[in-house]
């Protein structure tokens, strides 16, 4: 029986996608031979950390389904171990960017892949706390469906499993490393309202994330379908496609990852919106098999967003997110030139690569950057209200801004150095015993 890892990281109350995620997991132990490791990795405040730990002790056993609760402070417990067994060079800044004080959203992945190889988990499915399940005829709709029926099985053999192929049969015997979906519902990211009140002012925005060596008809191209992932459209019926698949096609709520995930982490940059998508770009690039399904989960908004705090802390997320495409342009174009020769001779992504696109991208210069939050400056001020307010905001915080993003671009290259040595500690030396539930910290 093999073991797979679904990870729900939060910060926020979910107690209800709590429930729901566990629902999905007494699905997949159904109808696969599989025991499902339900992680919850809980950043939340006290109050809601043990709003969830009643939640899911309310849950019902499920055979092969193993609860996982984790808060911040069992967190740290089981990085310092690991980090002290793997002794990298900068062992405390390794914790930081692991476990940081301020939100990442691919730090907090990035636990959740360390914790699943110790849990002996060959594959990684990731949910949010945002999310719901679509339904046909009163019945959730479940991506574990198509993760489980082709995750780690070599892609000759998971085209029995799909309704279409359009993969090169040169590829074939590489193992299916990726599978995903997309979402319905709300924009992924939330500016919506910014569409509403200025479309010319929207389309400048979402275009800074586009290398500036893009035609006009590119950037419109990509502002068109940018953040809106598979549009409204109901589930009526699965489809499924043996493909190499396009990183604008799935969504990193609605995921599953073999393998790939031990051998090069996700960028630990903090106050970034779009920060957990590496992966899906590299295993674009090196031509590594995935499928594509239609089992989108419905996106929506939580209320804390709406907030003036929520608002800026948002905000903040945008701006850096697209003064972080200054690095990452740079090191998908070198990514997608490299393609399969990013790969050993096992078909397996090669870290050192890697490290060395992110080492050198670090090196840019950000005059790039500099215009970026001239043009952000500009659209925000024209919008007026709390966006001019927002503007002011990141006038002073502009410079500091330009330091974190090139900080962040050197920090990911320093941890997808140490992630084999990280790997390896947390699979031969850790406190974490499969079947059984995790000790929640002051228990």
């Amino acid at each position: 029986m093999r073991r797979v890892c679904l990870t729900l990281p939060t910060d926020r109350a979910c107690a209800g996608t709590i429930a729901a995620v566990h629902q999905e997991a007494a699905y997949a132990t159904g109808r696969f031979d599989v025991e499902v490791h339900l992680l919850i990795l809980d950043s939340s405040d006290d109050e809601t950390v043990a709003e969830h730990a009643a939640a899911l002790d309310a849950l019902p056993p499920v055979p092969n389904v193993v609860l996982h609760h984790l808060d911040e402070a069992a967190q740290r417990v089981f990085l310092r171990k690991v980090i002290e067994k793997a002794r990298p060079a900068q062992p405390d800044l390794v914790l930081s960017l692991m476990l940081p004080d301020r939100s990442s959203y691919g730090a907090c992945t990035n636990r959740a892949f360390l914790i699943a190889r110790a849990l002996g988990c060959e594959s990684v499915l990731r949910r949010d706390s945002d999310i719901r399940y679509q339904s046909l005829d009163g019945v959730p709709v479940y991506p574990v469906h198509h993760e489980l029926a082709s995750l780690g099985l070599p892609a000759s053999e998971a085209s029995a499993h799909v309704t279409g192929t359009e993969l090169d049969p040169g590829r074939a015997h590489r193992p299916v490393t990726m599978v995903g979906s997309s979402f319905i519902g709300e924009l992924s990211v939330d500016i919506g309202e910014i569409e509403r009140l200025d479309p010319e002012v929207y389309h400048d925005m979402v275009s800074l994330w586009a290398p500036t060596d893009w035609s006009a008809e590119q950037k419109r191209e990509l502002v068109a379908e940018s953040f809106r992932g598979a549009g409204t459209e109901a589930f009526s019926g699965d489809r499924a496609t043996l493909t190499v698949v396009d990183p604008m096609r799935v969504d990193m709520s609605n995921i599953g990852f073999h393998q790939v995930q031990e051998l090069v982490p996700l960028p630990p940059g903090t106050e970034t919106i779009g920060s957990d998508y590496f992966l899906i770009h590299l295993v674009h690039d090196a031509a590594l098999p995935g499928v594509l399904h239609n089992r989108h989960i419905v996106n929506y908004y939580t209320p804390e967003r709406r907030t003036d705090a929520g608002f800026a802390a948002y905000h903040v997320r945008l701006v850096k997110f697209f003064l972080s495409m200054l690095y990452f342009n740079a090191v998908y174009d070198r990514m997608a030139a490299a393609g399969e020769s990013m790969l050993d001779e096992r078909d397996r992504v090669r870290p050192a690569v890697i490290a060395g696109f992110l080492r050198d991208s670090a090196e840019l210069d950000r005059t790039e950057n500099v215009r970026r939050l001239q043009v952000l400056d500009r659209c925000y001020r024209s919008l007026g209200g709390r966006y001019a307010a927002f503007a002011d905001l990141l006038a002073a915080r502009g410079p500091r801004l330009l330091d974190e993003a090139r900080r962040d671009i050197e920090d990911f290259a320093l941890l997808t150095e140490v992630w084999g040595p990280l790997m390896l500690a947390a699979d031969a030396a850790t406190p974490l015993e499969p079947r059984r539930q995790l000790e929640r910290s002051g228990t």
